[in-house]
């Protein structure tokens, strides 16, 4: 992952990418930048010539941005095949070259936690194998690392993980840095440190919105709490509903990976202000401290869950965390 693995400044991303020597590396970053930015269409054609090339970083990119570019595009059977050759890929070689080695635990955890998906049994010790990482990919990974923390439970533990990630960079890498403070706010959300929360993704979005790295806003939207409704709706309107139309494509096709037979399509039968809603209820929140969180009024937030309530078939709160996709 070329482009993840550069340090840019805001803005510069397709300069970045660009100034990459001719090739898959200057191909597959171009890639990324499609996928970040929200283009799987143009993500998926960049990366597919590389699914079979000779060069096993640039093969093992290429099923990685094919694997999630497709979950949108409805393309479930082009996804899972992305994955199963990703976590193919280095077998054979990487018994023998520890980079190689690192590369297929990085893969394999970044599928795996991001889809909710059991991780290999022959995956390596990924602990050990940080350090083999470039400083771009390591900040990544200790993203991933900490998603998985925070799918445990131990919000504080995840957040810990994400801020020592971000103070541990020297320059900075806006991907896995918008990643880093999605995951510190999924944690402050649920630990009710709302005011910490909208500072980290005040911060993400600094760094995403110049070059239109919305994806991994898209992706977690279910999981901040209501963040994008409250903060990013109200000033980036035009923003906000490109953001929500790649989540609603997004969270379609990771549901058919993550759970193929489920009928509860929730991103399809909730708006996006219900499931915040929802996501909120279902943690115990007071629908006066939903409504303040939101900048609604609180009989909003009555008529949403009552209809998302009604939607689901569900008749208390606490039926609702079945369908939230913490």
């Amino acid at each position: 992952m070329p482009l993840m693995a550069t340090p840019f400044a805001p803005g510069r991303a397709a300069g970045a990418a660009a100034s990459l020597p001719e090739g898959a590396p200057r191909d597959i970053a171009r890639a990324e930048l499609a996928y970040f930015s929200g283009r799987a269409e143009d993500a998926a054609a960049a990366a597919e010539p590389y699914l079979g090339h000779e060069n096993p970083g640039a093969r093992l990119s290429a099923c990685l941005i094919c694997a999630y570019a497709n979950l949108p595009l409805g393309r479930i059977d082009r996804a899972q095949q992305a994955l199963a050759a990703a976590r193919g890929a280095l077998v054979g070689a990487s018994a023998a070259d520890p980079r190689a080695r690192a590369a297929e635990a990085f893969i394999a955890q970044t599928a795996s936690v991001l889809l909710h998906l059991p991780a290999p049994a022959s995956v390596s010790d990924t602990d050990a194998l940080l350090p083999l990482l470039s400083p771009g990919l390591r900040a990544f990974a200790l993203y991933v690392r900490a998603h998985a923390v925070y799918l445990s439970g131990d919000y504080a533990r995840s957040l810990g993980i994400a801020e020592a990630a971000l103070l541990a960079q020297g320059a900075v890498h806006p991907i896995p840095s918008i990643y880093l403070r999605l995951v510190a706010v999924m944690d402050l959300v649920s630990l009710r440190r709302v005011d910490e929360a909208r500072a980290h993704l005040l911060a993400a979005w600094e760094l995403a919105r110049p070059d239109g790295l919305i994806e991994g806003f898209a992706e977690h939207h279910g999981l901040l709490g209501g963040m994008l409704e409250a903060v990013v709706k109200p000033a980036w309107p035009d923003d906000f509903r490109r953001i929500i139309d790649i989540t609603y494509r997004f969270s379609a096709g990771w549901r058919r990976v993550h759970n193929p037979a489920t009928g509860d399509d929730v991103a399809d039968n909730l708006t996006t202000t219900e499931f915040a809603a929802c996501m909120l209820a279902a943690r115990d929140w007071t629908n006066a401290q939903i409504a303040e969180h939101l900048g609604v009024s609180v009989n909003t937030v009555k008529s949403c869950l009552s209809a998302s309530m009604r939607k689901l078939g569900v008749t208390s709160r606490r039926d609702l965390a079945r369908f939230m996709l913490a």
